[in-house]
Parts: C-alpha cells; sequence; structure tokens
C-alpha cells in the first residue's frame, strides 16, 4: 500500500518538478538561503571573538585563548593521536546526541513537562510515545550507531590522515574554519537530497526507506533510525565526506558531527521550540512522504519537491519562533480541511 503511494508520489514529483514556478522563486530560495548561512556565518564569527576575549579576560589567558587551550589538550593525548581522533569524533558526538535525545526522549515518554508539549508539531501524536514502537527503534539506532558510524569514522581517520594530520597542535584559524563548515553544509545538502530521494524510487522504498518512515510522527532519536545502507548512504557519507576532502582539522570535523547531529535531531524531535531551527520541513516529510527531501530546501524549490508544502499551515509556520506562543496557535490549522 505505502509502496504504491511512492509510486504515485514519484511520478507527482517528477510533473510538479517539469512545471516550476520560474527562475523568481528558486532565486527567493537561494537568496533566503544564502543570508540564512550568511548571517549564521556572520554571527558565530563575532561571537567567536567576543567569546574569545571575555575569556582571556576571565582566565587571563595569554595569547590565543582558543590555541592554548587545544595545546593543553593535545599535550594529554601526546604521540596518541588516533585516540585523540576518535575521542572527538566518536565520544565528543556520541554524549551530543544521546544528551540531547535523553532530554527528548523523557518528554516523549512521560508527556511533560507541558510547557515542552505545548509546541508538539503534531498535536495528537506522540503523547506519550508508543513504548514497543520506540524500544524497536532504539535498538536500530544503538546498531547504526555502534556498527555503522563507529566504522565510517575509522575509515574517514585513515583517508583524512593520507591528506595530513588531521590532529595537529596548531587550530585552523576561526574564520576558515567557518568556511569549512559552509562547504560541508552545501556538500551535505546536495548529497543527502539526491540519496534521499533515490531511495524514495520504488525500486528502493519498501526494501530499504520505508522503515524510516514508520514514524510519520518523527521523535529526535528515530533521526538515525533507518535500514543500516541507508544509514551509510544517506545519512553518513554526506556528514563525513566534507571533512574528508578537506582535510580538516580535528576540532573542525568534531564541530561539525555534533552540529550534524543536533540539526538531525532538531528536525525530527516533533516539537517547534522559541528560538531554535523549525522541524516544520522535514516534519510534514514524514507526513506526506513525497515532500520536503533536501536539508535547507533549495534543491526543493529547484525540483519543485516542495510545491504542496507550500501551500499548507505548516509552511506558514515554517519561521523561527521568537515568541513563547505556539505557532500551532498563533497559526492554527484550518477547520475541517483534510488530504
Amino acid at each position: 500500500m505505502v509502496e504504491t503511494k511512492s509510486s504515485d508520489v514519484s511520478r507527482a514529483a517528477s510533473a510538479d518538478g517539469s512545471r516550476q514556478e520560474g527562475p523568481g522563486g528558486l532565486w527567493d530560495s537561494v537568496k533566503k538561503a544564502a543570508f540564512v548561512i550568511g548571517s549564521g556565518i556572520l554571527f558565530l564569527a563575532a561571537f567567536g571573538n567576543s567569546l574569545t576575549w571575555h575569556l582571556q579576560r576571565f582566565w587571563g589567558a595569554s595569547g590565543d585563548f582558543w590555541q592554548n587551550l587545544w595545546t593543553k589538550f593535545f599535550l594529554m593525548f601526546e604521540g596518541h593521536h588516533t585516540a585523540l581522533f576518535y575521542f572527538g569524533t566518536m565520544l565528543v558526538p556520541t554524549v551530543t546526541f544521546w544528551g540531547t535525545n535523553a532530554l527528548l526522549l523523557f518528554v516523549d515518554i512521560t508527556g511533560k513537562p507541558s510547557f515542552i508539549t505545548r509546541y508538539r508539531v503534531q498535536v495528537d501524536k506522540n503523547n506519550p510515545v508508543d513504548p514497543v514502537k520506540l524500544r524497536q527503534a532504539l535498538k536500530t539506532v544503538l546498531f547504526n550507531h555502534a556498527f555503522i558510524s563507529g566504522p565510517m569514522v575509522v575509515i574517514a581517520y585513515h583517508l583524512t590522515s593520507w591528506r595530513g594530520d588531521p590532529c595537529s597542535s596548531q587550530l585552523p584559524t576561526f574564520h576558515w574554519a567557518l568556511t569549512e563548515l559552509a562547504f560541508f553544509a552545501i556538500l551535505e545538502e546536495v548529497m543527502f537530497y539526491y540519496s534521499h530521494r533515490l531511495f524514495h524510487h520504488p525500486r528502493f522504498y519498501k526494501r530499504f526507506h520505508k522503515q524510516h518512515h514508520e514514524w510519520t510522527a518523527p521523535i529526535g532519536v528515530v533521526s538515525i533510525y533507518a535500514h543500516p545502507l541507508e544509514h551509510m548512504i544517506s545519512n553518513m557519507l554526506p556528514v563525513a565526506l566534507g571533512p574528508v576532502l578537506l582535510g580538516s582539522h580535528l576540532t573542525t570535523t568534531s564541530m561539525w558531527y555534533c552540529l550534524a547531529l543536533v540539526s538531525t535531531t532538531i528536525s525530527h524531535c516533533g516539537y517547534h521550540l522559541p528560538f531554535l531551527p523549525s522541524p516544520e520541513f522535514h516534519d510534514f516529510h514524514h507526513l506526506r512522504f513525497n515532500q520536503c527531501f533536501g536539508v535547507f530546501g533549495v534543491l526543493d524549490r529547484l525540483h519543485g519537491t516542495d510545491t504542496k508544502f507550500r501551500q499548507t499551515k505548516q509552511y506558514e509556520r515554517h519561521t523561527l519562533l521568537t515568541s513563547l506562543t505556539p505557532l500551532n496557535e498563533s497559526i492554527p490549522d484550518s477547520p475541517k480541511k483534510s488530504q
């Protein structure tokens, strides 16, 4: 039944892609993405410089605070660069992922506190989450984390080491690290979009991707609930390839892995929380299957795979929430409107 629907929606997506709104719509999406990425880089640059100054003043550090901090940490692992790399690319991202999801799981399982659950995107779903379904998902997530992500990080280490030492004693400049992060984000958008659409092809959907779409109302931890092959190609490869191509320093790679894991967790978490990125785009993908395949939405606009999304209330809510009023209250669903 689902695979038949997938076949139909694939044809619909192709039809939508053939009748584009014109270059204006795409250009508008590109400008928005450039504005968001550019503003983020400027903000991080300003924040990083300000934070460095305050930390130097508070601790009385001389010279470059971050370099001194890294040097002290680097000397702790002197002669053990492999262990240092795995510490930064395995342990730190793992703690980040499970630390973030532990908080979300508490809310998903208990349905409390209410000041968080009131921001649920699909109001009538996962209230609380089905424990049997959750246990099944956690088994797959743990397997993917240990037996897919782990070995791929080991491979990434050896590939990066051919380019040079990813654990050198000298940190990259702050601005170069930001440039690398922007490149990683663009590469992830391209690779994730096309690999994701590939797994929606009827030939692959039922065997591989259908597992991930068992959750029509996703929660944070199911961001890596997927068939192992899909996790390798569509989840891990778009994230891991960028640092390998650029021969990035461990600190940049570790930061990128953490950002990617937090980003996908937020996209799947099911809560549109104040001052956090909107999960509406990817939540709609889980709800309708044939829309919103990418991360930023630029390629979706190019290929017409967001046309239905842009006609919905979810699209109106797809913005940064800067108040404490849930968007499903300020922008309620239209009465008696169903699909």
